[in-house]
């Protein structure tokens, strides 16, 4: 049996949450979304939370938030999620695509600045493969940072966690997404003034917009079992990484004063996907192109520019790496890292 690329991290303490929920008969929005809610505030050391059912939803509440007004143009990374763009094109606003940096895979003050010039007006900072930039930059163009966290929840600059470096956070909690509970995502607001534009928005929010109890209940397992997930993770990438090192593919390098949650192993290529995609095949190991799902994947060849973005997306892609992989699995993918063709 292969070993896939992704696996939710779903243990038993997960599993009787939601039986304990589902035995109690309510499993609607109500008493455990509202705990739930309060772990992240508590977790994150921020102000206020609100807990959604879609990351889509939880987009357009934030720039309903911020005031931003229909057709304003909106910054996204052309290796973003594409729902991203969707959302966006839907809610009546303008997606602004911006390039990324090839050693990073995210967007960097100066392609964000000119995005700008081409009428960008808010940023969502879409952390992607976990990484985490120097904000301090992007800060001072003065305009609304969104972050999602979706790959980097748990990650910290210095003692600051992502997700709490924009004006709003928004932490996805899809199936391959750091944290699950099988779709939905949590609006942060790690200030007092957006928190309290955040909870009238909340009040008056339909019941159809917020997370159930029974999806609410997983993902407070999940969050209260983020560090030593991490810590998992941390581990087995540090495994990988000297196997890697023994080869000729590189990945990401991480900042020193960054210490990473670790979302998945990326493995940018410096021969073809298909030979290596054989390769790992024989070996009955899984991988996939990193940025599959990607707005610069939707848009093809309609995507203008960006030819950083561009050459990431055929030549950067996942290992497995995760929580319940297991050390002979790990040994495994390890040793196939060092012998790549």
């Amino acid at each position: 049996m292969k070993i896939p690329v992704f696996s939710s991290t779903i243990r038993r303490r997960e599993m009787d949450a939601v039986l304990t929920c589902m035995v109690s008969e309510k499993i609607g929005p109500g008493e455990m979304n509202i705990k739930f809610m309060q772990l992240v505030k508590e977790i994150f050391k921020v102000d206020g939370a609100l807990i959604l059912r879609s990351t889509s939803i939880a987009l357009l509440y934030a720039l309903e938030a911020l005031a931003i007004e229909p057709r304003t143009g909106v910054i996204v990374s052309a290796l973003a999620p594409a729902w991203q763009y969707h959302s966006i094109k839907k809610s009546g606003y303008i997606p602004i695509i911006a390039d990324v940096h090839p050693d990073t895979a995210l967007m960097t003050p100066e392609t964000i600045s000119e995005a700008v010039q081409r009428g960008g007006r808010v940023i969502i900072f879409h952390e992607t493969a976990g990484s985490l930039p120097g904000f301090d930059e992007i800060r001072a163009l003065n305009i609304p940072l969104i972050e999602d966290i979706s790959h980097s929840a748990g990650s910290v600059i210095g003692e600051k966690m992502a997700g709490t470096f924009g004006v709003f956070s928004i932490l996805g909690l899809e199936e391959n997404d750091i944290l699950t509970s099988g779709g939905g995502a949590v609006l942060i607001a790690p200030n007092k003034r957006e928190s309290i534009i955040l909870n009238k928005i909340g009040e008056q929010a339909p019941s159809t917009d917020i997370l159930p109890d029974i999806n609410s209940a997983l993902a407070y397992v999940q969050l209260k079992e983020l560090n030593r997930n991490s810590q998992l993770r941390q581990e087995i990438k540090t495994l990988f990484l000297r196997s890697l090192l023994q080869g000729r593919h590189k990945t990401f390098p991480q900042p020193e004063d960054v210490t990473s949650s670790v979302y998945s192993f990326p493995v940018i290529l410096s021969s073809g996907f298909k030979d290596v995609k054989s390769y790992t095949n024989r070996k009955e190991v899984e991988i996939e192109l990193a940025f599959s799902g990607s707005i610069a994947a939707y848009l093809g060849d309609q995507l203008e520019g960006c030819m950083q973005a561009k050459s990431l997306l055929m030549r950067c892609v996942f290992f497995p790496l995760y929580p319940r992989l297991g050390s002979a699995n790990a040994a495994k993918i390890s040793k196939l890292l060092a012998t790549l063709p």
